[in-house]
């Protein structure tokens, strides 16, 4: 029960310090700001992180981490792609993407969207996720070229633009579809947009 209590009140931070740091940025967002919209007493920031600037990469380290725990169930982090056929690249690949999309649509919010295009403006900021990775390795094996390669690098960005571009360019998507969220056929179609990318991923000397 207690460490039930503890959790509701990290996420409560989290949650409050994202949208305050969304919609304030960090120097215009203040501690007891976001213990008052959380509803905690402003001791917790310390016991949990040590201050503001630990909170802030706070947020990006629970992002990857709830990312690594959800793709545990379908991705195995350990396994080289470079071990695999393309095809079956591919194929690991494509349900990758649609679990992706998943859980794009659904456990990132508008705010820490937001919070995640501010901070890629920075030139120190870098995401060191392992499903990133991972993804990345895949993209490289189908290419047949190593995961620095500049090819694999674009290919996985136009790939991973089609799965974040309509929640970041909502006067191209819901605003033309007249909605306010993205409906289930929205999401099939961007998931079929995907695959079919995927499917010709090509390093473009033929294969």
């Amino acid at each position: 029960m207690e460490k039930n209590r503890d959790d509701n009140s990290k996420n409560r931070i989290l949650a409050a310090a994202t949208t305050l740091f969304a919609k304030k940025g960090f120097d215009g967002t203040s501690i007891r700001e976001i213990c008052k919209a959380a509803d905690v007493n402003i001791c917790m920031i310390s016991y949990y992180w040590g201050g503001k600037q630990e909170l802030y990469q706070g947020i990006i380290d629970n992002l990857i981490e709830n990312q690594i725990e959800y793709s545990k169930s379908f991705l195995d982090l350990n396994k080289n792609p470079y071990d695999m056929t393309k095809e079956e690249c591919r194929e690991l690949l494509s349900e990758v993407m649609d679990k992706f999309v998943d859980f794009f649509y659904t456990n990132i919010s508008s705010d820490l969207i937001v919070l995640l295009l501010k901070e890629q403006q920075k030139p120190d900021f870098i995401i060191n996720s392992p499903v990133f990775d991972c993804i990345r390795s895949m993209v490289a094996r189908i290419l047949e070229v190593d995961k620095n390669d500049r090819l694999a690098v674009f290919k996985m960005l136009f790939m991973l633009s089609q799965v974040n571009s309509p929640r970041i360019l909502p006067a191209f998507s819901l605003r033309l579809l007249g909605q306010d969220d993205f409906c289930e056929e929205d999401i099939r179609i961007i998931k079929d947009n995907l695959k079919s990318y995927i499917s010709s991923l090509s390093n473009e000397k033929g294969e």
